[in-house]
């Protein structure tokens, strides 16, 4: 029952029953009960947090947590400051728990004596979470390891406390990005795969010639909620292939987006060097159709989500000036992509100045506009404000894409905003990693440290 009352929730706070409750004309019935939208946006900075030790410490990605908190995870090098129990210098994955106020409540390290990234984030049921990345570790929590970094899944309880774990891949580099949870409990995680190290293995029932495919695949795996494979398959050309994002949709199959340089076997059309790559695999992970989007530069995506109307966004940056990049502002910039249920390009949209500008992360808002994450380097067209090297970029758009917000966060170092979240109460959170120790950071720990903003 908790959880169906928060699923609903959810959905209200983010706009999915905004029409009908808004609909209904004055000689209707009126709700005894009805549902307050939060606030006006106001765009103004509520907080700011750093967290970290004296080494390395990066925040991938971001979740409002059913105790109105937030939970983060990332990946951490430093044994000392925030990180609670750790003791050698190398990457673990890193799970912090922050009550409303983001304030730590508690944190807690996972992996071995080796590299171990920790990438994507759910909350389950039970107030636990699914965390996935890639890890090169054969011991300490990681039980196995094939060579350089496998695909690595782990399942905690509420308070951080390692119930169970999950490795695959092969002998080459493996990487695991973006995991979700599926309609029926189960989990779907999409990366990449090094299949020529892998000599083809890794595409569980599906027949192809390992010698058509390259360096790197998109690489899915459906798993039920205990962690165990059910199937897996990769997908892509000769070149390099690499899956970023991935959602669900309402048959039951998965869009999985990313970016890819070839241009044969399972890709059709490549505009030039890098392209947006969406897929559409069926819930059995068979291919049903691909697209490809882009210009003869350099072009990728990093983010997918489904846009509260039946159609789909996807966030990432063009170095395009041509074919299917519109309007270009500089070297590179944000890349918003709207698509239909086919995989028709609807509309697209550059964000930027004339220096380098890069989107890794988007979400909804209660009121049907967007946020799109990532990090900025320009002084000028879209871009207001600058504090040296790269910033923190934070926009803000409407349903058709256009800009209507952005705000740049950072210092004199390098920063980088990955991952954002909206809340019930309609302000966003957005977490990164800083360099800086001035201009807009309150303090920094070490050479990196995760980065926390509050925007409402």
């Amino acid at each position: 029952m908790k959880a169906k009352v928060f699923l609903l929730a959810h959905l209200i706070a983010f706009g999915v029953l905004f029409g009908i409750l808004f609909s209904c004309s004055n000689d209707e019935v009126v709700d005894n009960n009805p549902v307050v939208a939060p606030e006006p946006f106001q765009g103004n900075v509520a907080w700011i947090r750093t967290f970290g030790g004296s080494d390395e410490d990066v925040a991938q990605t971001v979740i409002e947590t059913n105790d109105g908190g937030y939970a983060i995870l990332g990946f951490t090098k430093s044994t000392d400051g925030d990180i609670a129990g750790k003791t050698t210098s190398v990457n673990d994955f890193w799970l912090l728990k922050l009550d409303s106020e983001g304030n730590l409540l508690w944190n807690q390290t996972y992996g071995g004596s080796d590299d171990d990234r920790g990438q994507s984030l759910i909350q389950t049921s039970d107030g636990g979470y699914v965390l996935a990345g890639y890890s090169k570790s054969s011991d300490g929590d990681s039980s196995n390891n094939e060579g350089q970094h496998d695909n690595w899944v782990i399942k905690v309880d509420a308070s951080g406390n390692l119930q169970w774990e999950q490795s695959f891949g092969f002998a080459g580099h493996d990487h695991a990005y973006s995991i979700i949870e599926t309609a029926d409990g189960g989990l779907f995680m999409t990366g990449f795969l090094d299949v020529t190290s892998s000599g083809g293995a890794g595409n569980d029932g599906r027949s192809v010639d390992r010698v058509q495919h390259g360096v790197g695949e998109f690489w899915a795996h459906r798993l039920d909620a205990n962690g165990n494979l059910l199937w897996r398959r990769y997908f892509g050309g000769t070149n390099n292939d690499r899956s970023f994002d991935a959602v669900q949709t309402p048959e039951g199959g998965f869009l999985i987006a990313g970016t890819t340089e070839s241009n044969d076997v399972d890709i059709s059309n490549n505009h030039g060097s890098y392209d947006v790559w969406l897929i559409n695999v069926s819930s059995n992970g068979d291919l049903l159709w691909e697209r490809t989007f882009g210009g003869s530069g350099i072009d990728n995506s990093n983010a997918i989500i489904a846009s509260g109307d039946g159609n789909y966004l996807i966030a990432g940056n063009t170095f395009s000036t041509d074919m299917d990049v519109s309007a270009p502002l500089g070297s590179s910039d944000f890349w918003l992509l709207k698509i239909d249920p086919s995989g028709s390009l609807l509309w697209e949209k550059s964000f930027g100045g004339t220096d380098f500008e890069l989107a890794r992360a988007l979400c909804p808002t209660y009121d049907g506009r967007f946020w799109v994450v990532g990090h900025s380097k320009s002084l000028n067209n879209d871009v207001s404000e600058n504090n040296g090297m790269n910033d923190f970029w934070i926009i803000r758009v409407d349903a058709s894409g256009s800009l209507e917000w952005e705000r740049s966060f950072g210092g004199s170092g390098l920063d980088f905003a990955h991952g954002v979240v909206e809340t019930a109460s309609g302000s966003a959170i957005i977490v990164g990693e800083t360099e800086s120790a001035d201009g807009d950071i309150p303090k920094n720990q070490g050479l990196k440290d995760v980065l926390v903003i509050k925007i409402q």
